[in-house]
């Protein structure tokens, strides 16, 4: 039994062969099935408080959880459900995770830390790093969000050790448009005094500053690293953290932290990272924030941290407000709402499909997206196989249907249906199944529009005034995907069937 997202099934071709690993996915889990045994009971006492919490403990240790940070989350929310009165209506489960909840977003505040800009720019902005840890592509990252608010950003190619280290930055900025300061025979520190002038003569208010990623014991470099801030007297110096090495990335900000004054974190690879202890632990044992984290490869996969929304993944509770502002940065509103409108009167054609299917691939990976949904459906999806290219497959056989076939898919003949599976690179029937399933998409948007569906489609999350709407835009973004189902799998069995009698006649031959 597959999962469900909105009114059906993502559409997935072909299917991965490996299971996709969302983050936090572990941990939520685990929370989840503590929370559920707080959920049986009719009141909170000391006892199953003792009881749940002792689980709850062994998930975060499991999670990777810096071992004094879990002790002492667990005991402030020892002694807060210990003394909480449980308000009508709200369960003990309820009560538990709103306690939970809390803790951990203080535990990983505080919210909106930012960038602090200089009074007169430039703001300059040193990142340094272990190697590996992604840095380079953290500078772009960073240098390409400065820009869409309106920033000037400088990057700036310091990092002589690591070949094609200056290379990649002149890459990655040639794609932004944002220009990169290097100067060949020039040591690091150098390099960046000058690019600071640079910056002032040329009006850029930004200066991002590349440094050379290091070892844990490289005291050479570090002194290069000190050498570099003393000279350019960085604003801001922030430590790039692979969430992926779990408490190493905990202990290297700590060693870090003893040698430079830093100012705050930035975690990358968060796409990949299962089990989260170290965005739960890094700020609790460095006492420096969290500003960014990187949630992909690409440039725009990269996001302003908040604790809360942070908390809420953990929980696997989702976090739809960034899915919103992703939405919102790449589909137009007045459009989406209009779509939204013929969604749910079955008006909606192959035409506005292909466009909000492109809107959902500009807003990041597949599995980003899921993972940011509420009720666990991420990993729901990663347990049924979700692959992102098969989103790919289908876009290209919507681009080998004329405008006339979008729009209209009562034309549909097996004249017609064989030149569109030509031009995609796919079979008929794979054809057959999206136009049966796309029609079958229709018609239960149609009905939950005009039931019940429709009308609590009005009324959710009625404490986010003004952002309910656009929660309901975005889930129809991803809705539009939802009923088409793996028209691959049928393709896989019509193929294994064919094997199977070509396999049984070459049999029979050899024994005639």
């Amino acid at each position: 039994m597959r999962a469900t997202l909105g009114v059906g099934d993502f559409l997935s071709l072909p299917q991965s062969d490996e299971t996709e690993t969302f983050m936090f996915e572990s941990i939520s889990g685990s929370l989840q099935k503590v929370f559920e045994k707080f959920s049986g009971r009719k009141r909170l006492t000391a006892e199953n408080i003792k009881e749940g919490l002792r689980e709850i403990r062994t998930a975060l240790l499991e999670a990777d959880v810096n071992f004094k940070v879990a002790k002492d989350l667990i005991k402030k929310v020892s002694a807060k459900a210990e003394g909480e009165e449980l308000i009508q209506s709200v369960t003990p489960g309820q009560m538990i995770v709103k306690i939970f909840q809390d803790e951990l977003t203080e535990l990983m505040g505080p919210e909106g830390v930012g960038i602090s800009f200089a009074p007169a720019p430039p703001t300059i902005i040193a990142l340094a790093g272990l190697q590996g840890s992604g840095k380079t592509t953290t500078c772009a990252k960073l240098a390409n969000l400065m820009k869409k608010k309106g920033r000037n950003p400088l990057l700036v190619a310091a990092d002589i050790q690591r070949p094609a280290a200056v290379e990649q930055l002149k890459v990655l900025g040639q794609q932004l448009d944002v220009p990169v300061y290097h100067e060949d025979g020039l040591s690091p520190p150098l390099i960046c005094a000058n690019a600071v002038s640079f910056a002032r003569a040329k009006g850029r208010d930004i200066v991002i500053l590349d440094t050379a990623g290091r070892l844990h014991i490289d005291e050479p470099l570090m002194q290069e690293l000190a050498e570099i801030t003393r000279v350019t007297k960085p604003h801001e110096i922030i430590l790039v953290c692979d969430a992926m090495t779990g408490q190493d990335a905990v202990n290297s900000a700590k060693e870090f932290n003893d040698r430079l004054e830093l100012s705050g974190l930035i975690l990358t690879k968060l796409d990949g990272d299962s089990r989260g202890g170290a965005a739960i632990s890094i700020k609790a044992v460095t006492g420096k924030p969290i500003k960014f984290v990187g949630m992909g490869e690409k440039v725009n996969e990269f996001e302003e941290f908040h604790p809360d929304r942070m908390a809420s993944r953990v929980l696997g509770m989702g976090d739809v407000v960034s899915l919103v502002e992703q939405a919102r940065e790449v589909i137009d509103e007045e459009t989406a709402e209009e779509q939204a409108k013929k969604l749910f009167r079955a008006e909606f054609t192959f035409e506005d499909f292909l466009f909000q299917l492109q809107g959902i691939r500009k807003m990041g990976p597949l599995k980003g997206l899921l993972e940011k949904l509420p009720g666990g459906m991420g990993g729901q999806f990663a347990d049924a196989g979700v692959d992102e290219s098969g989103l790919g497959k289908v876009e290209a056989i919507i681009h080998s249907m004329t405008l006339e076939e979008r729009l209209r898919p009562d034309l549909f003949n097996m004249s017609r249906k064989r030149r569109i599976a030509r031009g995609a690179g796919v079979t008929v029937p794979d054809v057959n199944d999206l136009i049966k399933q796309f029609g079958q998409m229709q018609q239960m948007m149609k009905k939950m529009g005009s039931g019940m569906m429709g009308k609590m489609a009005k009324a959710v999350m009625p404490g986010m005034k003004g952002m309910a709407r656009h929660k309901e835009e975005t889930l129809g973004q991803l809705s539009a995907a939802g009923k088409l189902k793996n028209i691959s799998k049928n393709a896989k069995k019509r193929k294994d069937k064919r094997k199977k009698e070509r396999k049984r006649r070459k049999q029979s031959r050899s024994r005639k």
